[in-house]
């Protein structure tokens, strides 16, 4: 029996609990017209509280009437609270310059996961079948993946639901023409066909209108096939998933918003198949993985394996990847840099760039200790370092006579030297005047400017975290 057949995908993957409210992504489709009905019937047996949406996507114009008409009129029918939204996938596309159907899906989900929240559901049912998991695991194998890719189409993520991912679409749709008259449904169109469906412009349309009607000629098991190894992968890599949880935990040295650095030196010895998951899942912690390849990780790999310090990959427009002298950087941060500003007197000087205070008062040389090793503060002679001043960040050229060192000094060298990261650098505060550099704050001051026996006035100056 159809209903029994669901209910063990159900409980295997403990999708559903007594008394849980459930949001379904209604399209008038077949599938999600029949996991509306399938959730009706085990609604009093498992106390259920359901609502429905249909999410315009402003792609078919000429359908969404009809398909609304058949979700709102099934809903009517099931007793079942029928809302529906709008949301534009054109214009999301445009924006972030990404395909129609990798739009449509980040905001449908985007808005099932808000109008979730808004109706209290703690489940989101998806109507995804065993036909449509041999379609991902195909298009995935052409497309190029790993093993985790192999694994298709989760039953079960966070909120999301799929009580059909192990049922064929022939079985769901003979379930679904089975309730026609109990629902008063439309014999001869019980549900609405997408007409993007049947035109074979994208990939997934064509390994479901010709690729997968050839293999079944060849094997007319092949769905059940998929659907037993996706099982056994699943498994094992929920196995390494465990291993490569302890890995990663043990390497992260920071992590933010939009980066994350791990220390590089422990993964130079790992075993590349290791290796390999634990860098698409750092990835995955700063942006989705959906927008790396396989390519993408192995040249992550070589950088960790054979680049040098400093060195750095550009995945895409978004995302780097910087090996720096402890560290791997994997970040969607744009790089900053401080914002020249003038100084003519005393006072408080936010960098907001830098997220520091710079403190600038005069004192008379009585007044002030002397400082062996500056770095948070410095005492600066006040009649060579005259107002007006400018904290700024570096520019190309710069140099200074590093205090104790005897010599100029390169900016850029003394960065190096420091072992301050590349993408850290027009960052770092430079209080300087028309012609030199005085202090790299936080670091080092330039000696030419250093309080000695001939200082009459005091320029102290301090740098702070900006609260």
């Amino acid at each position: 029996m159809f209903i029994n057949r669901v209910l063990e995908t159900v409980n295997k993957f403990s999708m559903i609990n007594t008394g849980d409210s459930i949001l379904i992504a209604l399209s008038g489709g077949a599938d999600s017209s029949a996991i509306t009905v399938f959730l009706a019937e085990i609604r009093q047996q498992y106390s259920l509280n359901l609502h429905a949406v249909y999410i315009n996507h402003q792609l078919r114009p000429k359908e969404i009437d009809e398909e609304i008409s058949h979700s709102k009129r099934l809903c009517e029918s099931l007793d079942i609270n029928f809302t529906e939204g709008t949301i534009d996938v054109k214009g999301y596309c445009k924006k972030h310059n990404i395909s129609l159907q990798e739009g449509a899906r980040q905001l449908r989900y985007e808005y099932l996961n808000t109008k979730s929240e808004e109706l209290t559901c703690g489940k989101i049912a998806i109507a995804h079948n065993a036909d449509d998991q041999a379609e991902t695991v195909l298009m995935r194998l052409i497309r190029g993946t790993g093993v985790s890719g192999l694994a298709g189409i989760p039953p079960k993520r966070g909120k999301i639901i799929r009580p059909f991912i192990e049922t064929s679409r022939v079985e769901i749709e003979d379930y679904l023409i089975s309730k026609v008259e109990s629902l008063n449904l439309d014999k001869n169109k019980p549900f609405i066909m997408d007409s993007s469906n049947l035109k074979d412009d994208y990939l997934r349309n064509k390994i479901r209108l010709q690729l997968m009607t050839e293999i079944k000629k060849i094997n007319k098991d092949f769905i059940n096939i998929i659907k037993r190894t996706t099982d056994i992968i699943r498994d094992e890599e929920r196995y390494f998933d465990i291993l490569v949880t302890k890995s990663l935990m043990k390497m992260i040295s920071r992590k933010g918003e939009g980066y994350i650095e791990l220390f590089w030196q422990p993964m130079e010895s790992m075993d590349r198949a290791i290796l390999r998951r634990l860098i698409r899942r750092a990835v995955d912690e700063v942006k989705d993985l959906k927008s790396i390849s396989f390519i993408n990780i192995e040249d992550i790999i070589d950088l960790i394996k054979k680049g040098k310090s400093g060195a750095r990959i550009y995945i895409n427009k978004d995302m780097r990847v910087i090996k720096g002298y402890s560290t791997l950087k994997i970040t969607t941060l744009k790089t900053i840099s401080i914002e020249q500003q003038t100084i003519s007197s005393e006072g408080q000087f936010a960098i907001r760039e830098a997220s520091l205070v710079m403190d600038i008062s005069l004192c008379s040389k009585d007044d002030c200790n002397f400082i062996e090793e500056p770095r948070q503060v410095v005492l600066i002679d006040a009649d060579k370092a005259k107002f007006p001043l400018v904290i700024r960040a570096r520019k190309a050229g710069d140099y200074f006579y590093p205090l104790g060192f005897g010599k100029r000094k390169k900016i850029q060298d003394f960065f190096v030297d420091e072992k301050i990261p590349r993408d850290e650098r027009d960052v770092v505060p430079l209080l300087a005047n028309e012609k030199d550099i005085i202090w790299i704050a936080g670091y080092r001051l330039d000696d030419r400017y250093k309080v000695d026996k001939d200082t009459k006035r005091v320029l102290k100056c301090l740098i702070r975290p900006l609260k």
